[in-house]
């Protein structure tokens, strides 16, 4: 078979995808929470998770599970980004997210297993990126286009110690192109072209450890890390063939190989309090180690291969194969983010009932209240590169209602929990080096809110 103009114009789409739009960064339990509870209190739950999100914010919760908890929820955040007062269309983050728990004994000792999951509801994976010097919200788009997976275990070796660890997955699609036969010109439709696409789920793995210091009568201490992990993606493009003009036919070649970072998590750790001296009420705080200097440059890397045989007598000048990308290495600062949470139980209705070993009013509202500020990790961007980003500041609020033994078959309880949050990004004003800067300087501001909820069964 020849080689084609077919490759060509595959190539000009799979080059469009590389370089025009943005990779996927970390993952969504990272800036939007992992189960209603947990992120109407902003995250602040080292030292105070028992629930499925526990195995994300800190493993060691749940070898104080009451009992085999099932959850499912949903979740939605709108992205309102801009720079220089124009929208730039950044994508909703939304999704599922379930989890199992599991209690019982090891040795005598109680122990739990736990799996938790999100899942993008519009696919399983989607990933872009973009070239150098881009403008990109870096942190921010594309990130709900992961399958985010946790399995963790947990264990209590003293009355006042529990421990956990466990594995997070993320996962992304890596594929190829490739398309033969012969195109004609004039006649697109008499052309006879074949075409094959082959695509696969990858996936990196990273641990999560903890551990929690129960403070007997005052609350509790955690302590909670994250390793890093790099989701690499590689995209090949191979089109051969013959292209047909007005009799002619010339035979082409054309190989594109891309790859790029799809997904960086950085190392983190995590230490949390938990105040619960007064009844019906938990004070949280938590301050997490970021390390943002480990991060990887998204610029992708590009290497392109164009030839063609041209018949005796037919000048044909070709394009200067492209040069290799000089990257600019994106030089994050490390941070510290403090994050405060307040869970109060505003009212109880019904007689008592023993639930798992307390007594327990039929009904519980607790109300929530939550607020967490991240410095950005992403210097001034006076440079090539554009790497947009401003500080967070995060409100959130939530309520849920729990039902106690509301039958006797079933001895645990019902949560229908609620969450909303809003964030701000303040204007951050970039000046160029380069007066001749093809971007210029710019203004980057924005706002992010939405919410969602949970509901756990609890037997």
């Amino acid at each position: 078979m020849g080689r084609g103009w077919a490759k060509i114009s595959l190539g000009g789409v799979v080059l469009a995808l590389v370089s025009g739009a943005l990779p996927a960064r970390a993952s969504v339990p990272d800036h939007y929470g992992f189960g209603s509870r947990s992120a109407a209190m902003a995250g602040a739950v080292a030292a105070d998770a028992q629930d499925f999100s526990a195995g994300y914010y800190n493993p060691a919760g749940l070898a104080e599970a009451p009992g085999v908890e099932l959850a499912f929820g949903y979740m939605h955040h709108v992205q309102r980004l801009q720079v220089d007062g124009l929208d730039n269309e950044v994508a909703d983050v939304h999704g599922l997210h379930a989890g199992l728990v599991a209690p019982g004994e090891l040795f005598g000792l109680p122990f739990a297993f736990s799996v938790g999951v999100h899942l993008p509801d519009d696919g399983l994976s989607f990933i872009k990126a973009r070239r150098q010097g881009v403008p990109r919200w870096e942190l921010y788009d594309a990130r709900s286009q992961l399958l985010y997976l946790q399995v963790s275990l947990a264990l209590r070796p003293f009355s006042w110690l529990e421990v956990g660890g466990g594995i997070a997955y993320l996962s992304a699609t890596r594929g190829s192109f490739a398309i033969r036969g012969r195109a004609d010109i004039l006649s697109p439709f008499d052309s006879e072209l074949e075409h094959e696409v082959d695509a696969d789920l990858t996936a990196v793995r990273f641990p999560q450890a903890g551990l929690r210091l129960l403070l007997e009568d005052w609350g509790a201490l955690g302590v909670t890390y994250r390793g890093e992990s790099s989701l690499d993606l590689q995209l090949d493009a191979d089109l051969r063939g013959v292209v047909e003009f007005a009799g002619i036919d010339v035979p082409l070649l054309y190989q594109l190989e891309a790859h790029t970072v799809a997904a960086f998590t950085p190392h983190q750790l995590v230490v949390g309090v938990s105040f619960q001296r007064i009844e019906d009420l938990h004070l949280n705080l938590d301050v997490t180690w970021m390390n943002w200097s480990g991060y990887l440059s998204p610029t992708a890397e590009l290497k392109a291969l164009l030839e063609v045989e041209p018949p005796e007598g037919i000048p044909v000048e070709l394009p200067d194969q492209p040069a290799p990308t000089q990257i600019v290495p994106p030089a994050f600062k490390d941070r510290f983010v403090p994050r405060v949470g307040v869970e109060y139980v505003a009212g109880s209705f019904g007689s008592p009932r023993k639930v798992h070993g307390a007594d327990r009013a039929l009904v519980q509202l607790p109300v929530r209240l939550g607020y967490a500020y991240e410095p950005s990790p992403v210097p001034d961007q006076v440079g090539i590169s554009n790497l947009i980003d401003s500080d967070r500041h995060t409100l959130t609020v939530g309520a849920g209602i729990t039902l106690n033994r509301l039958i006797e078959e079933l001895p645990g309880a019902i949560h229908l929990d609620f969450h909303g949050a809003f964030t701000l990004l303040p204007a951050r004003t970039v000046l160029k080096d380069n007066p001749a800067d093809f971007m210029g300087d710019y203004s980057a501001s924005g706002s992010v809110f939405g919410g969602g909820g949970s509901l756990k069964v609890v037997f």
